[in-house]
C-alpha cells in the first residue's frame, strides 16, 4: 500500500444520458436512479484511492437543487474529501447539460462514506491524502 495519494489520483467522472426508462411522470430523472449513479461514482473513487473493494457506509447528505430532464446528459464528478484509517468521505457533484442549448446546471451534491475491505471482508487501512 502506498503511504499517501493526492485527491486528483482518484477523481472519477461519469456521464449518463437520461432515457425514457429513467424518468418519472413529469419527465424528470427519478431520484433513485440518480442515487444509484452517485453511489457508483463514489465507489469508483473510493476503490481507486484504496485499491481495494469498498462498501457504502452512509450517505451523509444528498441535495436535490434542480430537476434533470429527459434527454439531458448527466455528469457526475466524485472526489475524496477526507480519509480515516479505513474510511473515505467522498463528495459527488452532479451537473445536467441540455444537449440542444449547451446549458450546464449544477443540480445535486452528495456526501458519502465508504470503508475499504480486505480479502476477508474486514476493514483495511487506506492511503493518507497529500497535496
Amino acid at each position: 500500500m502506498e503511504k499517501s495519494k493526492s485527491v486528483q489520483d482518484s477523481v472519477t467522472e461519469m456521464a449518463e444520458l437520461v432515457l425514457p426508462n429513467d424518468v418519472n411522470l413529469l419527465y424528470n430523472l427519478k431520484g433513485g436512479r440518480l442515487m444509484h449513479w452517485i453511489d457508483i461514482a463514489a465507489a469508483l473513487t473510493a476503490s481507486r484511492h484504496s485499491n481495494l473493494n469498498v462498501a457504502t457506509v452512509s450517505v451523509e447528505n444528498l441535495n436535490f437543487k434542480y430537476p434533470i430532464k429527459l434527454g439531458e446528459m448527466v455528469r457526475l464528478v466524485a472526489k475524496l474529501e477526507s480519509v480515516g484509517n479505513s474510511s473515505m468521505k467522498i463528495q459527488v457533484t452532479v451537473y445536467s447539460e441540455n444537449l440542444q442549448t449547451g446549458k450546464v446546471t449544477m443540480t445535486n451534491e452528495a456526501h458519502l462514506v465508504f470503508v475499504a475491505l480486505d480479502e476477508n471482508g474486514r476493514p483495511s487501512r487506506v492511503p493518507r491524502l497529500h497535496e
